[in-house]
């Protein structure tokens, strides 16, 4: 069994691919979110991983 890697601290999807990090792909989520509603605010604590969301858009 191999080590896996956590992106702690890394903000950039690129940077999370590139370095061999697991990544749990939420894109079906988000999906939902945007096709549901209208609004949402985001309300998540430091370092929980909002800017690497939006940086999957990209």
């Amino acid at each position: 069994m191999s080590i896996q890697r956590y992106p702690l601290g890394l903000q950039d999807f690129s940077e999370v691919i590139t370095r061999g990090c697991v990544y749990v792909d939420k894109t079906h989520f988000v999906h939902k979110l945007i096709t549901t509603h209208k609004y949402y605010f985001l309300s998540r604590p430091r370092r929980f991983g909002k800017s690497l969301l939006i940086s999957t858009f990209d």
